[in-house]
């Protein structure tokens, strides 16, 4: 709850506003009881009989106050309900923005472990909870207090025991509400938790609905997704059983508490202890009174439902944020990158991906990082995108150490291209603008001839305007990898990496792009990183560097490398020889 007050403190004003016109509300709106009671003892009911002239004036006169009273209710609710409402979205909006904003900036390995879907979801639940109970607080459980408060003071200008009586019994009732209701608790946190894996799990689905309808594993999907879904309703439906039982319990004392008032203002009525005015109004009271204390367990049950929210957001901002250095060195330009004795180890593996990994490249220059599969090679790519920390071992950016250097500073002049091209729906404009937003369209189609990708642009007839789809769906592999090569130049980056770029794509269209990359490593000044598995694509680079089990085992030029032999010649011959095998085929 201290987590919600924070950010409750920041709208203090809207709060108290909200929390006015509520108390102004319910003031005013029990006038009628007490005016009643007026009208009764003073002109019906009168120890001397009035004129009918008095009778009129003396009942209009209070009566006018009753309409009187009445509008500034009515008028004191809407403005209640609408500070209210913007107090409770700005509260709920201020936690969501918090928690994605705290979400973006955590490391890059918190989300190799949590599904975004789920992240999100918490999220979404977290301001839908937040915004129900701050409604349920100030229009339900703040009123009613109010209410109450007001009976028991009036009570007690009646008779002190039916006040002492309705003091006992809210407090009664509102101790047996929060001893009841926490029953509730621990289905609200199972509810919580399946409904969020439920959500990533979807997510992942439609995410992945490409492979998912073209392998027919639809079906199956759907299946898990109802198993998935029946456990969700089975605690769903628990909850609803204890909830209503909750209900029941405690309206149930409710009306009990409330017989018990109508019988004691019955027998101080018989023993003239209360006139017949206030007997009306204190029974009429006594609706403002247990209802009230009905609604009490509502807020109280709404308040259940939030904790399990809070207590994820809560455990959301308790992760580390990305490390960040307290006085960033700037730099321009970026001149030189190097790796010294470099040694990382992913969390939970048994040998380190990277050991004792030196080398250095400098602006204008082209190195290619190759071997077999886990040798490495995109463990190198997170590690310069600063996604990773070294273990042991420094990386300079301009012979400054990572640990120095903002990291949003360096990531904003890094274009990145990896094997799993990673677009967005929308228009291509759309997606090159997602890395630089100022850039004019002519800039945009400079990029895109830069990476030969006008015949995208084209064919459609829509020119930037062209929808791609969900994840470039509409696109051909090499047409995604294209769009993905000219919206990391439009950015005009110190460093561009190219992980893996071609090795989903057919050899054709490898080899088109490849020439693209070439042709790009030449022209460019930024340090130019390769990182492939297909040789070819890799051979015109200044140095290319042999990795295997995380060690540079082999360094040189493509023709000294084959020429010494060793594990980059046999890589070579075997998929030199495979080439061939193809094209004979």
């Amino acid at each position: 709850m201290d987590l919600l007050l924070r950010y409750i403190r920041e709208h203090w004003k809207l709060a108290a506003g909200a929390i006015g016109f509520a108390a102004i509300n319910q003031v005013f709106g029990m006038a009628d009881p007490f005016i009643f009671r007026r009208i009764i003892d003073g002109y019906v009911v009168p120890t001397r009989r009035h004129t009918q002239h008095e009778f009129f004036l003396g009942a209009g006169v209070w009566l006018a106050a009753m309409v009187a009273a009445t509008t500034i209710a009515w008028a004191a609710k809407t403005l209640q309900l609408s500070r209210a409402g913007q107090f409770s979205q700005k509260v709920a909006a201020a936690m969501f923005a918090d928690g994605v904003r705290h979400a973006l900036e955590m490391p890059y390995a918190e989300f190799e472990y949590t599904r975004s879907g789920e992240t999100l979801d918490r999220l979404q639940k977290l301001r839908w909870k937040v915004e129900q109970f701050i409604g349920s607080t100030i229009n339900v459980l703040f009123v009613s207090l109010v209410g109450v408060a007001f009976v028991v003071v009036y009570a007690a200008s009646v008779n002190w025991m039916i006040a002492s009586y309705l003091f006992l019994v809210t407090v009664l009732m509102i101790g047996l509400s929060v001893k009841r209701s926490r029953t509730l608790t621990e289905v609200q946190e199972q509810v919580f938790r399946e409904g969020t894996a439920l959500a990533g799990a979807a997510t992942e689905t439609l995410r992945n609905i490409e492979l998912v309808k073209s392998l027919g594993l639809a079906e199956r999907e759907i299946s898990r997704l109802q198993e998935s879904s029946g456990r969700v309703l089975e605690f769903e439906l628990e909850g609803i059983r204890r909830v209503r039982r909750f209900s029941f319990f405690h309206g149930g004392c409710v009306q009990t508490m409330r017989l018990a008032l109508t019988l004691l203002l019955l027998y101080f009525l018989y023993l003239r202890r209360v006139s017949v005015g206030q007997f009306f109004a204190l029974f009429l009271y006594a609706r403002f009174l247990f209802l009230p204390l009905q609604q009490v367990g509502s807020a109280i049950q709404d308040y259940r439902g939030t904790e399990a929210s809070l207590a994820a957001f809560r455990g959301l901002l308790l992760r580390p944020k990305e490390r960040r250095p307290g006085r960033a060195a700037a730099f321009d330009q970026l001149r030189s990158i190097e790796f010294q004795d470099v040694q990382f180890q992913y969390p939970g593996s048994l040998r380190p991906a990277l050991d004792g990994l030196s080398f250095r490249v400098a602006r204008g220059e082209t190195i290619a990082v190759v071997g077999p599969s886990a040798s490495g090679k995109t463990t190198i790519v997170k590690l310069l995108s600063g996604l990773y920390a070294p273990c042991r071992g420094r990386i300079l950016y301009n012979d400054i150490s990572q640990a120095e250097i903002g990291l949003d500073e360096l990531r904003q002049r890094i274009g990145l291209v990896t094997q799993e091209t990673q677009l967005f729906s929308g228009s291509i404009r759309q997606n090159l603008l997602f890395v630089r937003p100022g850039a004019t369209d002519a800039e945009c189609l400079a990029a895109l001839e830069q990476a030969a990708a006008q015949s995208i642009v084209n064919r459609a007839g829509e020119g930037l305007d062209t929808l791609i789809g969900e994840s470039g769906l509409r696109l051909s592999g090499g047409e995604r990898q294209r769009i993905a090569i000219a919206r990391a130049l439009l950015r005009q980056p110190h460093l561009l990496i190219f992980d893996e770029a071609t090795s989903s794509l057919d050899s054709l269209t490898e080899k088109d792009i490849g020439e693209t990359i070439r042709a790009l490593a030449v022209r460019s000044e930024a340090i130019t990183i390769l990182v492939a598995h297909r040789l070819s694509t890799v051979s015109h680079a200044d140095v290319i560097y042999v990795l295997d089990q995380g060690r540079i085992v082999q360094f040189g030029s493509h023709a000294n490398l084959v020429a010494a032999g060793g594990l980059y010649c046999d890589m070579w011959l075997q998929q030199v020889s495979g080439d061939r095998e193809t094209l004979d085929a």
